[in-house]
């Protein structure tokens, strides 16, 4: 495995001494963030609340996917944890990319979205690509790290009755046994169908100081329920504590609403979904070109506070998973 897979001497160092460690996704950076400088500084990297070194992966025109990787591994280090940022380069699957990696995973145009079934095909050849949520969980699986933070899982398609469209990353999460910190899933998918989906896979749910499975860029409603609630990250960490010690290749989710003065309101996703969907009828998209149309709508009718709003989530989530971690570690 040697030969296609490579964990950081840091991280390395860090599992070995039981430090705090929260592998984090690439997908985000090399397919999900523009290419350009952010236009100003949104209001999570300029709230006051935010680590410096956060906001300082985004100033001196650093482009936004290259920025946001900087930016997860600086909110990890800022809680006291390592990070270990994954990502799939020149033929190896990397846990700890160095910061000189993510820079060229980030330059690379031609690059794959690298989900687990992805990995070995792409690696023979010797390609390049960013993890996605099951991508990443592939190598929390063999570099055995307990927490993975990223924003919002895949799930069950809408027309799911007409297409069975539903992620990889159900099952990987099911399967891995770690902690995956995600804001639910994208709002684009069919949330109730996602929900009764891990229910059926047997994927605890618990929510952050909320009993309801967040919608990604929205905070979740009284449709959309969890298994139980933890009060704060050192209570996250206790119930993962319990649960892998009876279920220890079962993962679970830790579902983190959006910050509420940083939240997009649901109305405003589900106009934007539905004008989406429409489009979508309109052009004749189908399976995986469906995303990109749903999402471009949705930063139309949101003015562009879509990508501040994802930025937000995907970094206070990188936080999160550093404090959950930091109490596993003392768990231990």
């Amino acid at each position: 495995m040697s030969r296609l897979l490579r964990i950081s001497d840091e991280v390395r160092d860090a599992l070995a001494s039981r430090r705090p460690v929260v592998a984090l996704e690439t997908a985000a950076v090399t397919h999900g963030l523009p290419r350009a400088p952010l236009d100003g500084m949104p209001a999570y990297l300029a709230d006051a609340d935010t680590p410096a070194t956060v906001r300082a992966c985004f100033e001196g025109g650093t482009p936004a996917h290259l920025g946001l990787g900087r930016a997860l591994a600086a909110a990890v280090r800022a809680e006291g944890a390592v990070p270990a940022t994954v990502g799939l380069l020149r033929g190896q699957l990397v846990v700890g990319l160095a910061d000189a990696e993510l820079e060229e995973l980030a330059a690379m145009r031609e690059v794959h979205k690298i989900a687990a079934r992805d990995a070995a095909l792409v690696a023979a050849r010797g390609g390049s690509g960013g993890t996605t949520v099951a991508g990443t969980l592939l190598a929390c699986r063999f570099a055995r790290l307990p927490v993975f933070a990223t924003g919002g899982i895949g799930g069950v398609h809408r027309g799911h009755a007409v297409l069975p469209d539903i992620s990889a990353d159900l099952h990987a999460i099911r399967d891995t046994g770690t902690l995956v910190v995600t804001a639910g899933a994208k709002s684009i998918l069919d949330l109730p169908a996602t929900v009764e989906m891990l229910d059926t896979l047997g994927v605890p749910l618990v929510g952050l100081g909320t009993p309801y499975f967040p919608r990604f860029l929205s905070e979740g409603n009284a449709q959309l329920r969890v298994n139980t609630e933890a009060a704060d990250p050192d209570d996250a960490a206790r119930l993962f504590s319990a649960h892998r010690e009876l279920l220890p290749d079962r993962g679970m989710l830790l579902c983190v609403p959006p910050l509420t003065r940083f939240a997009l309101p649901a109305e405003v996703m589900e106009r934007a979904i539905e004008d989406g969907l429409a489009e979508c009828e309109r052009v004749g998209a189908r399976g995986a070109e469906v995303t990109p149309v749903l999402l471009s709508a949705v930063a139309r009718a949101s003015r562009g506070a879509s990508l501040a709003t994802n930025l937000a989530v995907l970094i206070h989530n990188a936080r999160i998973g550093a404090r959950v971690a930091t109490q596993l570690a003392h768990l231990a």
